[in-house]
């Protein structure tokens, strides 16, 4: 295997570790890097949760699993990095999903301000919310992802591995669940 093709595989598999909406038994695994301050990662968000309603609808229920990994692109997405670790304070209270969504819905608003505003409409302990931020608690699971993706050889946001490997085709939905669909056959 030529060194191209090895940085076109995930390196890390899906695991319990991971967040997940789906089984990870399922047919066909798809593992998404994003930043929670680039458009593009919305975007591609935004495609994937209507080929989710797509293909369990014609499909069955077991037969896509979304993993969803953490690539803060600080450098140029500033509160990248603090989007993500409200979205693992969130985890930790088992509201991960329900924070995602409003990170990706209200990217342009990601100060502290705005965090703590979605943190309490979840309903979460904003203590426990702020303590878990100023403490950096989660760093350490954002790092992981971050090394986890350079590992297989993702370098932006948003990046999507199906079945392990490396997606680079265009980010259409006919294309993408063609992808998806022909990946589980």
């Amino acid at each position: 295997m030529s060194q191209d093709q090895s940085r076109s595989l995930l390196s890390v598999p899906p695991s319990l570790q991971d967040h997940s909406q789906g089984r990870l038994d399922a047919s066909v695994m798809l593992v998404m890097y994003g930043d929670y301050q680039s458009p593009q990662s919305a975007n591609a968000y935004r495609l994937v949760k209507a080929i989710q309603r797509q293909v369990s609808a014609a499909l069955r229920e077991n037969h896509l699993c979304l993993i969803f990994r953490h690539f803060p692109q600080s450098q140029i997405h500033a509160q990248a990095q603090h989007a993500a670790e409200a979205a693992e304070a969130a985890a930790a209270q088992d509201q991960f999903w329900q924070m995602h969504e409003m990170l990706f819905l209200y990217q342009q608003e990601l100060g502290n301000g705005y965090l703590v505003e979605y943190a309490n409409h979840l309903g979460l302990n904003i203590s426990q919310f702020l303590q878990d931020l100023s403490r950096g608690v989660h760093t350490d699971r954002i790092n992981r992802d971050i090394e986890s993706a350079y590992q297989s050889g993702v370098t932006a946001a948003p990046a999507l591995f199906i079945d392990r490997v490396r997606y680079t085709d265009r980010w259409n939905l006919e294309q993408l669940t063609a992808a998806i669909v022909n990946a589980g056959d």
